[in-house]
């Protein structure tokens, strides 16, 4: 029965609150009107839009002009990305080993660096600072890995985005030094004071917070310079033109502050859970975690089972009512090998033989328990 199926695939979407949805309900039929139009009710819609915007701004700790809304995590990638190196020709930009390939992709189409991971999954700050020169623009590091849920340290980025700059004003050298972060994942448990953390840009993406898909920010600091991507009507102060997705944009900000709210209790919870299913797993001979539990979301969880292959597991657990994943959906859908196991120095085979299982609001001890009984149960 659907109704007894077990989801722990969370890293790759979330249902919508019911909160969320009863928020943009209203925008479908009854407060339909395009915000840019010119009578009360448009204008109604669109002070809605600045109110939210307003809200974004205030749980990120930056102006609410510096939040655009997007249709989600690839389009604030690719307009952080192409818009920050179309802005500035011949200039190049690092990324780190594990971003997901909205990032990866679009920096191909640049001169691009990519800077290695340790083991657990977290940038090698040494090899990063190798890797700038007088002409890097921009660094692109994921506050938090969608496969693995390593979490950068971000702390010691901020430091090298910040030594560098003070070292370019004392040589006369004016290009700035942008730091952008894709916290798509991260955005449910960790902080989200863009300043405190030391970005300059900030992608988060509706679908991972419980909000509707197609929904996101890109969060941009005054001091950048972008080249819109799409073109057209001058909305969102003309840096991503389109009339405004006004349901998604008042679910996106309601799924945010929701987030927000609960956010200390809920990593809390998750974390126990995450660590009775690693105690649960020892018992399995078979079972080691990728990458380090220090330094991870308390959500995520990658398994390898030594010998196995991954496809045959998921076949399987799917049978049995439970959904979880063999890593990226987007990469999964491509059925390559993940290049985050790889980064961190899984073999090929050994990336072939690891699961994500990825934890949210629903998810409890009882189904921890069912799902460790059907792995046993399999590997028997």
């Amino acid at each position: 029965m659907v109704d007894n199926r077990i989801y722990l695939d969370y890293a790759a979407a979330t249902p919508i609150d019911p909160k969320v949805l009863d928020a943009m309900q209203p925008y479908f039929s009854d407060n339909f009107y395009n915000p840019s139009a010119s009578y009360g009710p448009a204008r109604s819609v669109a002070d809605d839009i600045a109110k939210g915007r307003s809200k974004v701004a205030e749980i990120l700790s930056v102006k609410p002009e510096e939040i655009y809304f997007t249709s989600g995590g690839t389009e604030s990638n690719n307009l952080a990305i192409c818009g920050v190196m179309e802005a500035n020709p011949g200039k190049n930009l690092i990324i780190s080993s594990i971003e997901h390939e909205s990032i990866s992709s679009p920096a191909k189409k640049f001169d691009y660096r990519i800077a290695p991971v340790d083991k657990s999954g977290q940038i090698i700050i040494s090899e990063l600072e190798k890797l700038i020169d007088d002409n890097t623009i921009l660094i692109s590091i994921m506050y938090a890995n969608n496969e693995i849920g390593s979490i950068s340290p971000m702390t010691k980025i901020k430091q090298v985005v910040q030594k560098i700059r003070k070292s370019r004003r004392e040589n006369n050298n004016l290009l700035p030094l942008h730091f952008h972060s894709d916290a798509c994942q991260a955005a449910n448990y960790l902080s989200l004071n863009a300043e405190g953390i030391g970005v300059d840009l900030m992608t988060i993406n509706g679908g991972k917070i419980y909000g509707p898909k197609q929904s996101g920010i890109l969060f941009v600091h005054r001091s950048v310079v972008l080249n819109p991507q799409i073109l057209g009507g001058g909305q969102e102060h003309g840096l991503r033109n389109g009339t405004e997705n006004v349901p998604s944009i008042i679910g996106f900000c309601k799924a945010l502050e929701i987030s927000e709210q609960i956010k200390s209790a809920e990593s809390k919870r998750l974390k126990l859970l995450q660590d009775y299913f690693v105690d649960s797993l020892k018992t399995i001979s078979k079972c080691t975690i990728n990458g380090s539990l220090k330094d991870r979301l308390p959500n995520n969880l990658n398994v390898l089972f030594e010998g196995e292959d991954n496809e045959t597991l998921l076949y399987k657990l799917d049978q049995d009512g439970i959904m979880c994943s063999t890593g990226s959906a987007c990469s999964a859908q491509k059925d390559t090998i993940s290049q985050t196991l790889l980064a961190i120095g899984l073999n090929q085979k050994q990336a072939l033989s690891s699961l994500r299982f990825s934890f949210g609001r629903q998810t409890s001890k009882n189904q921890i328990d069912f799902v460790i009984e059907k792995i046993k149960k399999i590997l028997t």
